[in-house]
């Protein structure tokens, strides 16, 4: 029980010398930097990049149909 206590102290330790260490706050400093340019660029999910390329396709699909019933309105001028 004493080594468990002990084992866990040490473990503590070194997980706070780990979390502090220059390589970590690095890493930190890096995440918040390109978090903060990504933030910065109009980006949009892939979830919604999906809906709009399925509006455009069926809005083009519904152009062809005007066009086609607009080509026969004239041809029967």
């Amino acid at each position: 029980m004493a080594m468990n206590r002990a084992f866990e102290a040490i473990q503590g330790r070194v997980e706070s010398l780990l979390e502090s260490a220059p390589a970590r706050q690095v890493e930190r400093n890096a995440k918040a930097l390109l978090g903060g340019a990504l933030n910065r660029l109009d980006l949009v999910t892939r979830e919604e990049f999906d809906i709009q390329a399925r509006l455009l396709r069926s809005t083009e699909e519904r152009l062809r149909q005007l066009e086609a019933r607009l080509a026969a309105l004239e041809a029967r001028q």
